[in-house]
């Protein structure tokens, strides 16, 4: 019996051209940090280095730790006083990015019925951000973060989508089965695949899935989540 819904965010429940936000977003990020001294080009260079390495991460460090360590190598430990300078772009500077998504006015409807089930509701979303920044995006389609049991973030996650052990750690941290578990996505590599190998059921969502070559996985519209949410329970 399902007990949980997983949603990825990018280009699932925020609909976006993925490379014309991440272009917008380090536009912004390194315009905010050159006025605290940082040179835009290296910040964009130590920033992508970082993204690398969280994306590789095996643990034990979180994905926070991970991103800050390289940072700190390549612009020395006293930044690290500079976390405040990051958080203040995100509260501030990073809602600019909405101009860069578009609109799903159909995305609170589904989570308002997933409520409405008592199931429990999870952003899988790839937790290379911190979480201010996960809930910033959902406020782009109208939605709280606070509706959401659990979102995975860059502080509270140790592996990344691309490696099962992202989407077992879900698991272990809802005490959750898979068999338990719906998730819905829209890549059928970092989505599918990877969730697949948990043994997590996946559905792929949308005119825009990015597909993998052999891949085979059930597609469906946005339009239609809520009647296979209902045949799964």
């Amino acid at each position: 019996m399902i007990k949980a819904v997983m949603f990825d965010l990018d280009g699932t429940l925020l609909p976006m051209e993925e490379k014309q936000f991440i272009d917008g977003y380090l536009k912004l990020l390194s315009i905010h940090l050159e006025k605290f001294g940082y040179n835009p080009q290296e910040v964009v260079k130590s920033i992508w280095k970082g993204t690398k390495l969280m994306l590789e991460n095996q643990g034990p460090l979180t994905n926070e730790e991970v991103f800050w360590k390289s940072f700190t190598e390549d612009f020395g430990e006293e930044k690290l006083n500079n976390k405040k300078v990051f958080k203040d772009f995100y509260e501030n500077v990073f809602p600019q990015t909405k101009k860069f998504c578009s609109q799903n006015p159909k995305a609170k409807h589904v989570i308002d019925f997933v409520l409405e089930k008592g199931l429990k509701l999870i952003l899988a979303t790839n937790p290379i951000y911190p979480l201010v920044a996960m809930e910033k995006r959902l406020a782009f389609i109208d939605l709280n973060a606070k509706n959401f049991d659990y979102i995975t973030s860059y502080e509270n996650s140790h592996f990344s989508k691309g490696n099962p052990k992202y989407f077992e750690e879900i698991l272990k941290n809802n005490g959750l089965k898979p068999s338990e578990v719906l998730f819905f996505g829209n890549n059928e590599l970092q989505d599918g695949e990877c969730s697949r190998k948990a043994n997590i059921t996946a559905v792929m969502v949308g005119d825009n899935v990015i597909k993998n070559e052999g891949s085979n996985f059930k597609h469906i519209e946005f339009d239609e989540i809520i009647c296979y949410i209902k045949s799964k329970l």
